[in-house]
């Protein structure tokens, strides 16, 4: 029986992934900002196989608790986990962090810092297990800066270079770091938003079961379409980038 942990489970995405595991019969420490959802999804999560479900309600711009966060992980898994992903962030509004810094701080703090601390909790676990594996949601707005949404493309660049060196870190210790990178992907949210076209939020979401339960690329793209656009983009000179009002 695999034992999971998802921080940010009550976003859109990770309940999809969540879903697929419940399948396999998995045991679950769920976290998330909302009790009343979390309860619900783990509610969920039990008629469609889910061994068992443990959840915490949690404000992940709590950075001091979060070593408290952890250990309630580890109390609810009984002592160990098999994967852990990591799920939450929030995508502000990128006029409004020009003209706040409290603004601009807390997208960096809920996206990169947070994130990067509660990896540097969990790391040692993995060490001492010597197994698991460990996905991290980035996203493709963090490989190249844009003028429409810097803020929160400097915080996921922030992260994916983190979750690089905590793979090298965690490589020889048999501990798998992955770090997922999405595309545009049709949730709540972005439905009746966006004009561009959407992933479908369970298509993204066996990607990434797929590469944490069976193996994949330590960076996945996904749809993996965007690797090839990504790369495209980020080879393009400054100028002409500046130039497209990118």
């Amino acid at each position: 029986m695999k034992r999971i942990a998802i921080f940010g489970a009550t976003s859109y995405l990770a309940e999809h992934v969540a879903r697929l595991y419940a399948a396999e019969g998995a045991h679950f420490f769920l976290a998330g900002r909302s009790e009343p959802k979390l309860s619900a999804i783990a509610a969920d999560l039990r008629l469609r196989g889910a061994k068992d479900v443990r959840f915490q309600a949690f404000d992940f711009n709590n950075i001091p608790e979060l070593a408290a966060l952890v250990d309630c992980m580890l109390q609810s898994l009984q002592g160990s986990v098999d994967h852990v992903l990591i799920a939450y962030g929030v995508l502000g509004e990128q006029k409004a962090a020009e003209q706040s810094p409290d603004k601009t701080r807390l997208e960096l703090e809920t996206n990169f810092v947070s994130p990067a601390v509660l990896l540097n909790l969990l790391a040692p676990r993995f060490e001492k297990q010597k197994a698991g594996t460990i996905g991290v949601i980035s996203s493709v707005a963090g490989d190249v800066g844009r003028r429409s949404n810097y803020v929160y493309g400097a915080a996921k660049s922030g992260l994916s270079a983190f979750t690089q060196g905590l793979r090298s870190r965690l490589h020889p210790f048999g501990v798998r770091v992955i770090t997922i990178k999405p595309g545009p992907v049709e949730t709540p949210m972005t439905t009746g938003i966006s004009n561009k076209p959407l992933a479908p939020a369970a298509a993204v979401a066996k990607t990434i079961h797929r590469a944490m339960h069976r193996g994949g690329p330590d960076v996945l793209y996904t749809p993996l379409l965007f690797g090839p656009i990504m790369a495209l983009i980020r080879a393009l000179p400054e100028g002409i980038k500046k130039r497209l009002n990118f």
